[in-house]
């Protein structure tokens, strides 16, 4: 939020609209960085990524930009805090799409099958030329030191350098001597916890090449302790409290410990070293060892089942056992080097996690569908293009991905076994395991009766019908013999005009206008209520509906909104100025950032109004006083603060392009039989607003969050 001017995306329009493409390239890029193969996006740029302390998507189940707006004062928070709003475009499986494929295998293939073959097949030559780790080593045995990563792969993989700046105030291990095929290998993990100041080092153990534990010593560390991390480090606050050992003895001993030749072992080392603040030049890491594509790593746990026949991380166990963890990484190692790179390719390893998977989803899915159900959408579901999974690339991070939510949350084999049957249990749960993992998605739900009970294409016409009615305004009471072109010419003046009637129900004609955009309405309703136009002293207002009677505090919600944060609104262009000529004009205006001059979508020529973005709130305010009564090439201007953010451009548009009108009084009918329902609504939206807001206060400085509506298609 400290850098969110420098966000590269489009103030107005159709570019707010971002495709599922486009946010997985920032979720990706978010939380792996460059460090890991992943590319800056292509619409928007991150700063710093490596500073960020996690990503956490909030996903509001079933509910989509109509809800947002239907229920924008309930949203108090949500629209407060996030700054940066976009459109995203429909997706058949929202979170399929998001995630990328998890298994692009055929509906034949079942986890049952695979798991037989895979455990009897022996891939061909030409298979095993494709494996990522023969094309990274050979397929010839080699020594150790053709396994211990280049300087260049230690950068690229953020391992803490010698003389880099990062490192300053690290301790270098000083083991300087020459490697050879014989060198001695030593295991090294670390368990850590979240402090005031990020990761710190709370267990250290040591493995020589023989599995002897040299260390395995709890440290105590210097900041104030966060959260301990218990049901990964199994650390607790208890078992530090009488620890006298810190940091510096950690590394002392360390030091002495290591000969001048060691080869430190480790799954993921560059954390461990990090977090240990010690600097060593040779080092095998057994998560880019065992090589895969597109950057992707597999788990220490997995690795240690599959090529070792350990079982290692159990579930009954409280955390994870340092001391386990780097005698299974330096076993690895030693495997891998005895047997040589063709061997390890050989144990197919990449099937036998796909089998693994696969597995799994089978399992929950028939603890969870009705028998049926799983072949039937597999037959109703066309394929999609396959795409490396964005969960598994997360193990880079060395993260196990956190993924909270109802049943629902399974649309993509995605399932945990964590389930939650309430939004406020899903909460408890997030704020405990949020602050654990680099990656959260978060899914909070409203009752699926409502849904039910409430199908889109009521909800889409409440929201026209309340759209327009607050771009329409009634004027009069006329004469007669009113002139309609000096009515029309001086109402223009506040905006596009989108239709003008008159209306001869009453005793004296009155004109209905609906404007274009929001902020012609009401600059109408504020500055021409009691003007004398057409030889009449009129009264300008918005219709008299049940859902306008909050249309007073709405108008003052949307202009405190933080996406209309100094933006203002002029009117009253004559549509011969370009745009640089408006450049020009308003180029004394102090901070002016953006200029925005919006088109009509059938002729192509721009509107007689435009936007003005400034850098600062004040500037804005300022802006308006001089602006008002303003004299641009003989057209007198007017101005107020922005109402409507750019996205709702689009929508407006559609909106004033389809029948709005059409089925209102049946709707309103349906309101007024619901009214208990919809006040119940209205409280859970707000109370799910209060999730959000408490969610998002316990989140470390410098995370990201992402808020996604994604309807029900």
């Amino acid at each position: 939020q400290e850098k969110s001017s420098r966000l590269s995306a489009a103030l107005f329009g159709e570019a707010c609209e971002i495709s599922h493409d486009q946010l997985y390239e920032l979720l990706k890029f978010a939380a792996l960085g460059k460090c890991h193969n992943a590319t800056q996006p292509s619409w928007c740029h991150i700063y710093h990524q490596s500073h960020l302390a996690g990503v956490v998507v909030i996903v509001v189940h079933e509910m989509s930009q109509l809800h947002f707006y239907k229920f924008y004062l309930q949203f108090k928070h949500l629209r407060r805090v996030f700054r940066h709003r976009f459109t995203l475009t429909p997706s058949s499986d929202f979170l399929a799409s998001l995630c990328g494929d998890r298994a692009n295998l055929p509906p034949q293939s079942t986890a049952q099958g695979l798991t037989t073959t895979s455990s009897k097949h022996v891939p061909r030559s030409s298979d095993l030329e494709c494996d990522p780790i023969i094309q990274k080593y050979g397929e010839k045995k080699q020594g150790l030191t053709s396994y211990t990563l280049t300087l260049e792969e230690q950068k690229k993989n953020c391992y803490p350098i010698k003389g880099s700046p990062e490192c300053k105030g690290y301790m270098y291990t000083e083991c300087d001597q020459q490697r050879t095929d014989s060198s001695p290998l030593f295991g090294l993990d670390c368990e850590m916890c979240l402090t005031a100041k990020g990761n710190e080092v709370t267990r250290v153990s040591l493995v020589d090449a023989q599995g002897q534990c040299l260390l395995n010593e709890l440290v105590k560390p210097e900041s104030t302790v966060v959260n301990y991390r218990t049901r990964f480090s199994g650390i607790t606050k208890q078992m530090l409290l009488p620890v006298k050992t810190r940091l510096s003895d950690i590394q002392t001993r360390l030091k002495k410990i290591l000969p001048h030749d060691a080869v430190l072992v480790g799954h993921s080392l560059n954390s461990d070293l990090q977090a240990l603040e010690m600097i060593h030049p040779s080092v095998i890491d057994t998560s880019l060892l065992f090589a895969r594509n597109e950057g992707r790593r597999f788990k220490l746990k997995f690795l240690a089942k599959a090529v070792l026949g350990k079982e290692i991380q159990c579930e009954q166990k409280l955390g994870h056992d340092p001391a386990e963890d780097a005698r299974a990484a330096l076993e690895l190692a030693q495997f891998f080097i005895e047997q040589g790179p063709a061997k390890v390719a050989e144990l197919n390893l990449e099937m036998l996690l796909t089998a693994e998977k696969l597995a799994e989803v089978s399992q929950n899915k028939a603890a969870l569908q009705p028998q049926g159900l799983s072949v039937q959408k597999q037959l109703n579901d066309p394929p999609r293009l396959s795409r490396p999974c964005f969960l598994d690339c997360l193990q880079v991070t060395g993260q196990k991905p956190l993924l909270l939510g109802r049943q629902d949350l399974d649309s993509s084999g995605l399932h945990q076994s964590n389930l939650s049957s309430s939004n406020k249990q899903i909460l408890q749960r997030a704020l405990e395991d949020v602050p654990l993992s680099t990656f959260s998605i978060i899914q909070f739900s409203l009752d699926p009766e409502y849904t039910a009970s409430h199908p889109l294409a009521e909800l889409c016409g409440k929201v026209r019908s309340k759209l327009s009615d607050m771009l329409t305004i009634y004027a009069g009471p006329f004469e007669e013999s009113f002139c309609l072109k000096s009515v029309e010419k001086e109402f223009g003046k506040c905006g596009p005009i989108q239709s003008l009637t008159v209306v001869t129900e009453t005793h004296q004609p009155y004109v209905c206008i609906q404007y274009q955009v929001l902020e012609a309405a009401q600059l109408a309703v504020e500055s021409l209520n009691g003007a004398e136009i057409a030889g009449s002293c009129i009264k300008v207002q918005r219709p008299i509906t049940a859902a306008m009677l909050d249309c007073d505090v709405l108008i003052k919600e949307l202009e405190l909104d933080v996406e209309n944060e100094g933006v203002i609104y002029v009117a009253g262009l004559k549509k011969s100025l370009t745009e640089t000529n408006l450049q020009e004009e308003f180029s004394q205006l102090k901070d002016l950032e953006t200029l925005f001059l919006p088109k009509d979508h059938q002729s192509g020529q721009h509107r007689n109004c435009c936007f003005l973005k400034f850098q600062k709130p004040q500037s804005a305010a300022d802006a308006l006083e001089h602006i008002n009564g303003w004299t641009v090439k003989g057209s007198k201007l007017r101005s107020r603060k922005a109402l409507a953010a750019g996205h709702l451009w689009r929508w407006i548009w559609l909106m004033n392009h389809s029948n709005g009108r059409q089925g209102r009084d049946v709707l309103h009918q349906k309101m007024k039989q619901l009214p208990d329902s919809e006040q119940d609504l209205r409280k859970k939206v707000k109370k799910l607003d209060h999730h959000i807001k408490k969610l998002y206060r316990s989140l470390q400085n410098n995370t990201l969050c992402i808020v996604l509506f994604p309807g029900v298609n």
